[in-house]
């Protein structure tokens, strides 16, 4: 068990969804000396930034939850900066917090790194053996780039330095400090933004992009942040149960998963918006299923304790404190 008061945790993108919510999880379980930067302080794309923070500031811990992030439309925008931003930040922590001694890292990936006819329920055997959906392929292969560095320097240097560097592949995550962004924002903000204003308008209807007919998986964000510190805490030997040297990441769901049509159906009963839904065919759908097995994690022993329905009133109050308005 990790004796919380002697370490030094690093946790990157703390202001993000993930990262704000480990933090949350962090100082609930009794941590005290934890290191957070803001982008302005700390450009994780720069190697000399990051070479002089990790040496300034001596860690011994880091999670890795920093990532330029979007849905559909911005991962089709910028193609480009997904794929380098997301190398570059975790290339930089990752090498750095080796060269300093870091022995413990945590990497957050995400579930776009399996492919996009993977069978279902996608378990962690399935990366690289088939496409990538096209929309977000950048952002994927940067994903599993990660995965891969953590596990090649556990291969190389895990018993000449004694480093244990894991990862976690959230399933679609939502809740407080979400990004609600109009455009660039996932799936339940987007339409928690969209119910949100329809209501306010008094709109008799609501259209929704792609056909509705599409699965998805979601987990509130701090039952992501509780697995997150779950598994960094767990002893070498059980992770080492249900991991292999090179399939070392594990999963991280909710364990069931709903259409698009249903979820914008809970989405609108959350914020008490009446009108009609209708679905805009002409828009992309992206994967058609995409649901996790984390029969691994759950062996371990972790289940998450939110449900969808009380995740998305709490998500849309989030936004309503965001946007400094009434729900």
């Amino acid at each position: 068990m990790t004796d919380s008061s002697k370490e030094r945790v690093y946790i990157a993108g703390h202001r993000g969804m993930v990262g704000s919510a480990i933090v949350r999880e962090l100082t609930r379980k009794g941590y005290t000396d934890l290191v957070v930067r803001t982008h302005h302080e700390l450009d994780l794309t720069d190697q000399a930034a990051v070479r002089h923070f990790f040496e300034t500031e001596k860690p011994t811990q880091v999670y890795l939850a920093a990532a330029k992030v979007g849905g559909i439309h911005a991962n089709n925008t910028y193609p480009a900066e997904f794929i380098y931003d997301n190398l570059m930040m975790q290339s930089n922590v990752i090498h750095q917090a080796f060269l300093s001694g870091v022995k413990k890292l945590l990497f957050l990936g995400s579930s776009c790194i399996y492919p996009r006819l993977a069978p279902q329920p996608m378990s962690e055997d399935v990366l690289l053996t088939g496409k990538l959906e096209s929309t977000n392929e950048p952002y994927a292969i940067a994903k599993i780039a990660g995965i891969k560095m953590c596990e090649s320097y556990n291969r190389q240097y895990g018993k000449s330095h004694g480093i244990d560097y894991r990862s976690v592949m959230p399933t679609n995550l939502y809740g407080p400090g979400d990004n609600y962004h109009p455009e660039n924002s996932h799936v339940i903000p987007a339409l928690i933004r969209r119910f949100h204003e329809a209501k306010q308008r008094g709109d008799a209807q609501v259209a929704i992009w792609g056909s509705g007919k599409p699965y998805r998986e979601f987990l509130y964000v701090d039952d992501m942040a509780r697995a997150s510190v779950f598994v960094m805490e767990l002893d070498q030997a059980r992770y080492h149960q249900v991991t292999e040297p090179m399939q070392s990441h594990l999963n991280v769901g909710y364990g069931s998963d709903v259409t698009i049509a249903e979820l914008a159906q809970a989405v609108a009963n959350a914020i008490g918006y009446s009108g009609a839904i209708v679905y805009d065919a002409t828009k992309p759908d992206g994967s058609p299923k995409k649901l996790m097995s984390s029969k691994r994690l759950n062996a371990l022993g972790w289940k998450p304790s939110v449900s969808l329905e009380a995740g998305l009133t709490l998500a849309y109050e989030d936004f309503c404190k965001s946007q400094n308005i009434q729900s």
